[in-house]
C-alpha cells in the first residue's frame, strides 16, 4: 500500500504492518515497484504524489529513482515507519521525500491543482462506499502529460480468493456484490476494470495499461513466510508475467491501472 484513508483504515493498521514481510505483501509490493518503472523511469525526475502513502515502499522506490515523492497519510504510525527507513537512506534519497500527515480525502485542498507529474493511490480507493469525490481529487492534482497509479481489488474477480480458500458462503456473496471482508479484517469495496476505467476517461485520465498483481499467490497464508531467494524470484517472475498477460491478470486479486493526462 500504500495504507487506506484514516477512517477506513485505523482499524487495520497493526495487522497490516505485522504482514509487511509475508510473501503475499512482498509479492504485492515487488510487482507494484516493476510495473510503475515503465511508466516512471529514472528520468526525467518527476514531482511525485502516493496517496496514502503508508509505510513507504513505493515512494521510497521512487525517490531512489530520482524523483521528488510527496507521502500522505492520516496514520502518525505509519509515517513513523516511513520516517525510520528514510533514516536508513542517502541524504541525497532522504532529501527528495516530503511527508505530510493527513487523510486522503482532503488532499484536493492540501496542494494546489496540477501540482505533480504522477499520482499514486495504491489500497486506498476500496475503503471509500463512492471513489468519485478522491478519484476528482486525484484529477485536480495530476498536471498535464502526468500520470496516475491505482491499485485496487478486483472485482470482477471477487470470488477467487473464497473459491480458492474453500469458503463457499463467501463465494455467493462475491457473485452478488461489490463488498467484502478483507484479510486484516475491514470491509472494504472492489472496482471492476472496465468502470474504473470509464471513470478515469470522464476526468480526462484515459487508461494507458492495466496489470494484474497476485494471480497465483493470493491466496497463501497470511503468515506465510518468504521462501529461500531463488524460488521467490521465480515467484516474482511467474507472477509478473501473469499479471501483464491475458487471461490471467483478469482473475487477480488486485488491478494495477496507469491513466494519463494529455501534454498541455
Amino acid at each position: 500500500m500504500s495504507a487506506g484513508p484514516g477512517a477506513g483504515f485505523a482499524a487495520g493498521e497493526e495487522p497490516w504492518r505485522a504482514r509487511l514481510g509475508t510473501l503475499r505483501q512482498v509479492v504485492r509490493q515487488e510487482l507494484v515497484t516493476r510495473q510503475l518503472a515503465a511508466h516512471l523511469p529514472g528520468l526525467p525526475s518527476r514531482r511525485v504524489l502516493d496517496i496514502g502513502c503508508g509505510q513507504g515502499t513505493q515512494a521510497l522506490a521512487l525517490a531512489r529513482r530520482g524523483h521528488a515523492v510527496t507521502g500522505l497519510d492520516a496514520s502518525p504510525r505509519l509515517l513513523g515507519d516511513f520516517q525510520a527507513a528514510l533514516a536508513a537512506e542517502t541524504e541525497d534519497v532522504s532529501g527528495r521525500v516530503r511527508l505530510v500527515e493527513g487523510a486522503a480525502e482532503d488532499a484536493a485542498g492540501l496542494f494546489g491543482p496540477s501540482s505533480f507529474d504522477a499520482v499514486l493511490c495504491h489500497g486506498v480507493l476500496m475503503y471509500f462506499p463512492d471513489p468519485g469525490p478522491l478519484l476528482d481529487a486525484i484529477a485536480q492534482l495530476t498536471a498535464p502529460g502526468g500520470i496516475v497509479s491505482l491499485l485496487v481489488r478486483n472485482g470482477d474477480a471477487l470470488a477467487m480468493r473464497p473459491g480458492l480458500l474453500g469458503d463457499w458462503d463467501s463465494v455467493g456473496q462475491a457473485f452478488s456484490g461489490a463488498s467484502y471482508l478483507n484479510r486484516i479484517g475491514l470491509p472494504a469495496r472492489a472496482d471492476r476494470l472496465g468502470d474504473l476505467a470509464t471513470a478515469l476517461e470522464r476526468r480526462q485520465l484515459p487508461l494507458l495499461q492495466w496489470y494484474g498483481v497476485r494471480v497465483f499467490t493470493d491466496a497463501a497464508a497470511d503468515d506465510a513466510p518468504l521462501p529461500d531467494e531463488a524460488t521467490l524470484d521465480l515467484i516474482l517472475r511467474s507472477e509478473q508475467q501473469a499479471g501483464q498477460t491475458d487471461p490471467y491478470r483478469s482473475v487477480a486479486a488486485l488491478l494495477h491501472l496507469i491513466g494519463g493526462r494529455q501534454p498541455a
